[in-house]
């Protein structure tokens, strides 16, 4: 399966594309979308009039962009036909044929546009994200590149103008994290952040090395979609939550209070930590966030694993001990090892994530319409 690797949102991917999908459905959904946004009471529950319009603008655009296909088309079959008829002025003929090429691009670009509008967006797209990190093979090393991937994702966040907020740290005595967790809030953060899950291994000389030997360590990453209380049915009486001392960096009040809070899920065993503020209410209300999107990410993966024969193709599982990347400083170069991609080492870990994540993006919607096809064929 070809991708491409720059950052072009319209780019162009080649599919057989002789049959489009019943159009149908879409136009079905969007008149019901359109009577409900029509409602005067539409606008009593934001939430959910936000999610209505973003699926109506999407199946908006998916109609504009097939009858466009749809036109194109038939123009194409009329030239055709006139550059075949003898009987047509030879001059007007030869236009007919120079259009052909143009007009089968055009074509195919607005049949990719319309298969990919039909992928309806993942729910959780929308959401901010929590992200954590933590250093994992490779000792302080390791913590020290934990720590490097925390500041790529803060700068990436403001080139997009999002806001980071650390909700529990652990920093390393050599530097870095042993493990951070934090959330980025902006405009379908999930959306480009969620292919970041897995192993993220690294290869360079580290600074505590005398003999100048590159090691090779790595750090895990993973993102959730921040949860709302709607997503995931919990329980207060499932929660242990106990209070402590703050431990490490944060000055003597963190220290000589029991601000931190621990938040256990009797139900799974998943545990929450937090103790990066001085209130305790504060590092509850951080561990209650950080709780919920563990608890929906674990429900999303569960119903990916169903699927999983639908999702052929798709980029890897979201599991954080899959490895995806590589960071390699002697070599200068980034590689992605899910969809084959090298790039520009320094550009990406200096926050420069565009190239990446859109190629990470157009790989998956290649997938997702090429299954699309298959179902459509079956």
């Amino acid at each position: 399966m070809s991708f491409t690797a720059t950052h072009n949102s319209n780019a162009v991917s080649i599919f057989p594309m002789h049959k489009i999908p019943d159009i149908a459905p879409f136009r079905k959904k969007l008149n019901e979308l359109n009577d409900q946004m029509a409602d005067p009471d539409f606008y009593s529950d934001q939430r959910r009039a936000a999610d209505v319009s973003r699926e109506q603008m999407r199946l908006s655009t998916l109609v504009e962009k097939f009858e466009a296909w749809h036109n194109t088309v038939q123009q194409l079959e009329e030239n055709e036909a006139m550059a075949e008829d003898e009987s047509v002025d030879e001059e007007l003929r030869e236009m007919a044929r120079e259009e052909l090429e143009s007009l089968a691009a055009e074509r195919d670009k607005l049949a990719n546009d319309v298969l990919r509008f039909m992928i309806p967006p993942d729910a959780t797209d929308s959401r901010n994200s929590v992200m954590e990190i933590r250093g994992g093979a490779g000792g302080d090393e390791a913590n020290i590149f934990a720590g490097d991937l925390f500041r790529m994702y803060s700068r990436y966040a403001e080139t997009r103008g999002w806001r980071v907020e650390v909700m529990s740290s652990s920093p390393a005595d050599v530097g870095g994290f042993k493990e951070i967790i934090f959330m980025m809030t902006g405009e379908e953060a999930y959306k480009y952040l969620k292919f970041e899950s897995g192993v993220h291994r690294v290869q360079r000389v580290p600074a505590t090395e005398t003999q100048g030997r590159i090691h090779t360590s790595t750090a895990t990453v993973a993102v959730l979609p921040e949860a709302q209380e709607v997503d995931v049915e919990l329980n207060m009486n499932d929660l242990d939550i106990s209070t402590m001392r703050a431990s490490g960096a944060g000055g003597q009040h963190v220290n000589t209070t029991d601000s931190a809070v621990m938040m256990v899920h009797k139900p799974t065993g998943v545990t929450v930590y937090c103790a990066d503020e001085r209130s305790q209410i504060k590092n509850r209300a951080k561990a209650l966030t950080v709780m919920r999107s563990r608890l929906l990410k674990a429900k999303e993966e569960e119903e990916h694993a169903k699927y999983a024969a639908e999702r052929k193709g798709q980029i890897g599982t979201g599991d954080r001990s899959e490895r995806i990347r590589t960071y390699n400083y002697p070599q200068g170069r980034l590689t992605d090892h899910r969809i084959g991609l090298s790039l520009s080492l320094p550009t990406v870990v200096d926050g420069d994530l565009d190239d990446l994540i859109d190629a990470l993006q157009n790989y998956d919607y290649e997938a997702r319409v090429q299954n699309l096809l298959e179902k459509q064929m079956a």
